[in-house]
Parts: C-alpha cells; structure tokens; sequence
C-alpha cells in the first residue's frame, strides 16, 4: 500500500485527509447537530401535545370550562415577561430571526438571535403557551431552535459557513416538525434563502436526511394531517379551486398585513414603557383569546391540529371557525409572546376551505387541502413551500396540480393586497435592533464590559 500511494500522490493526499482531525472534526459535529434537531423536535412536539392535552383537561366540563378568562391572559403575561427578562430575542415564530442571523455578519449579533439559551427558552415558553391555550404552533419554533443548534455547531467545530449551516438547521428543523423533508428543503429556499447558494445545497441535504432519520426512528413515518382521499374532478370542482386560491390568498394577506402593522403600532406604543406595556398588551390580547375560545365551544384554543385533521378526512368544520381562528392567531402572534404561525395557519385554511366546500357543493376534505394552500400561501407568499408542505402532509399525490393553482392564486392575490413577505419584513426589525446595538456600542462614552 506504500508503494502505491508513493506512485499516486492524489491517493496519499486523500489518505491523509482521511484521517485528519481538520477534516472529521467538523464532520461530526455537523452529524450531531442534525441529529440532535431530530431528536429535539420530536421531544418539543410530544410536549406540545402534553400541553394542549393538559389544557383541556383542566378546562374540561362544568365551571371549569370559564377557566380561561383567568388562565390565558395570566399565561400570555407570564410568557411575555419571561421573554422579555430572560429570553429577549424568543418572541413570535422564530423563522425572522433565523432569516436575520443569515443577514448579519458578527458572531456576537447572531448570537442575540440564535443561542443554546434561546432555544431552551422558545421550546418552554411556547409550551407553556399552548398550555394556556393560545392560538400558536411549534413549527416557527422549531426552526429558531434548528438554525441555533446548527449555529452552535459551527462554533464547537470551527465551521467557517454559518450562514449554510443556518440554513440547513432551519430546514431539518421544518422537515423533523412535520416529518416533511421535501417540504424542509423547499422551505430553505424559498422562504429562507431567497437567494439560495448552490454550495450550500450539501449541508441542507445532509441535515435533511440525518434530522429526518432521528425522528423517524423515534415516531416511525407518519402523516402530519391524516391521509386526503378526495380526489379533484376536472370539470366540477375547478371553480373550487379558483375559488380557494382567490379568496384564500386574500384572506391570508390580510392576516400579514394586520399583523405587520399591528406589531409595529405596539412597538411604537410600547418603546416608553417596553415592559409594563408589552405586559399589558400580551394580558389583553389573552383575555381577548380566551373570550373568542369560550364563544367558539373551545374549538379556537391551541394549534388548531386536531380541527384540521378533522376537516382533511371530511369531517365539515363550523361556518365561521376560520374567522374565529383567524381573530385568535392574530391576537397570539402581535401578544408578543413565543410561538409559530404554521399550525394555526393551516387550520384557518382548512376552515375557509371547508365553508367554501359547502358553499360549492364538494367534498370538506378536498376543500380543506385547497383552502389551506390558498391561505398559507396568501401568508407567507411561498407558493412552493405551500403546495409541497400539503401533499407531505396529507399523503395524496392526486391533487398535485390542483394544490399548486391553489397556492399559485392565493400568492398573486396576496401580492395585490401585501407587497411584504411577513417573515422578511419582521425578520428586518431584528436587523434593524442588531444596527442600532452597533452603534450605540460605537458611541463616544459607551464601553464593553
């Protein structure tokens, strides 16, 4: 074998880095913060649902039931606080600050954004959320909590590509929430990137795969909503379709647009008083919750997962839960406290989605499956990221076409009424923070300590 590599320098040359600790050091420590999203996410959904589960066990039947007027608000402001004093940097979904850490270019303004310490703190506070019952989801979470792993993973094994590697932890975050790994990488590049970088496309795949494998072995292959049976019939239920996509998208920009202005108003508002004010905020906006939960028979609290499932295998929703989950989300997400928007999102598309059904005559489940597109995508303006994330979701590859119209429509609708992605445009306040940070440490009389 000396001899060889003697008479081919290439094969010595690749021995040597074989073997060298530069070289596998980073590897592995790489390996094991994709696997370690994996195995996180799993243990955050099963306490998601420990929380939800507890919430409506406590609240369950009799006098019980008017719990939430007291419990919710008190919880939002509990969240909101310890937000603020402790984990400063963990309000809201999570997905703008993993797109604002892939914008800044010091360690330490990354590190406000994407920390061991955020992380632990999004998966509590968020638990405690949807044990109070608000109108949140996990998913958001989850990618904040990925891209943090995988930031720290670049620290401890002195990988020079942060930015990759926040990519990366942001999709195997999305793929082990939902066990949707295509969805996961779509996501990276069309929510996260933007402009996506081919030389990342290694990393992102890679911990895809490893993230997607940890949950698998744990959870086994599963479908987040249920397996869709329904099928789109050519003639009859393309009017459904357009219909969906059209008023789904409107429906979801308008959610983007109360909400960016929404949170921009109270930023204003808070700026002389930030935590007795954003306390406030957060009780009112929980009090409001906790009466809309109480008027909707209890439907609007949590996720929204369980009436989503419901309506994709054809169970029909009540006509206007979409207006009441819609009312909830938004309160949840401008309270100021931790949590995502994918779940609640996806329940208020397949509320409208099920009302539209029944306006048209289909199929509640096939009507869900077109109105969740049509409103996520009208959220988000990710169209892909949308119609992909459904049919992982679901398990049905019929409606493939159907779904990307869905999406397709409900984007350009809501580039008529919202020229602001909502993640971008958040994802810009924390840029903004991060500036001033800079500059206020610059000013003369100011020091580090």
């Amino acid at each position: 074998m000396t001899g060889i590599s003697r008479k081919y320098p290439m094969l010595r040359r690749s021995q040597a880095m074989w073997v060298s600790r530069r070289v596998w050091q980073p590897r592995l420590v790489f390996w094991a913060g994709a696997v370690s999203i994996g195995l996180i996410s799993v243990l955050f959904a099963m306490l998601a649902d420990q929380a939800q589960a507890l919430f409506h066990i406590v609240t369950g039947g009799g006098w019980r039931f008017y719990l939430p007027l007291i419990m919710t608000p008190l919880g939002f402001v509990v969240c909101a606080w310890l937000a603020h004093a402790f984990f400063p940097g963990s309000q809201g979904s999570g997905i703008p600050q993993a797109i604002a850490a892939r914008h800044l270019r010091d360690d330490e303004d990354r590190g406000h954004l994407l920390s061991l310490r955020l992380a632990a703190g999004k998966i509590a506070l968020t638990v405690i959320g949807l044990a109070c019952g608000a109108s949140i989801g996990r998913e958001g979470p989850t990618v904040q909590v990925g891209a943090s792993l995988m930031l720290q993973a670049a620290r401890w094994g002195g990988i020079a590509q942060a930015r990759g590697l926040i990519l990366a932890g942001s999709a195997a975050g999305i793929a082990a929430a939902f066990n949707t790994p295509l969805a996961g990488i779509v996501f990276a590049i069309e929510e996260m990137g933007r402009a996506y970088e081919s030389r990342t496309n290694g990393l992102v795949l890679t911990a895809v795969i490893l993230a997607g494998l940890a949950s698998l072995a744990l959870l086994g292959n599963y479908t987040y909503f249920g397996v869709a049976r329904d099928t789109v019939a050519f003639a009859t239920d393309w009017p459904l379709v357009i219909a969906c996509g059209v008023i789904g998208g409107g429906f979801g920009a308008l959610f983007s647009l109360l909400a960016l202005k929404t949170t921009r108003r109270i930023r204003r508002w808070n700026a002389p008083q930030p935590v007795w004010r954003a306390l406030l905020v957060a009780g009112i906006c929980g009090l409001m919750v906790a009466v809309i939960g109480l008027a909707s028979g209890g439907l609007t609290f949590g996720t929204g997962y369980a009436q989503a499932r419901g309506a994709v295998e054809g169970g029909p929703l009540p006509a206007f839960f979409f207006l009441e989950k819609f009312a909830v989300g938004l309160l949840s997400m401008v309270s100021g406290i931790p949590g995502g928007i994918f779940a609640p999102s996806l329940a208020v598309g397949a509320g409208l989605g099920s009302t539209l059904g029944l306006v048209f005559g289909a199929g509640t489940g096939l009507a869900a499956l077109l109105g969740m597109a049509g409103y996520f995508a009208g959220v988000v303006q990710a169209p892909m990221t949308a119609f992909v994330i459904i049919l992982e979701m679901t398990g049905n590859h019929d409606n493939v076409i159907a779904l990307m119209c869905a999406a397709v429509l409900g984007y350009g609708t809501a580039r008529l009424i919202s020229y602001e992605p909502l993640y971008h445009a958040l994802s810009r306040v924390f840029v903004a923070e991060a500036i001033r940070r800079r500059r206020a440490e610059a000013a003369p009389g100011t020091h580090k300590d």
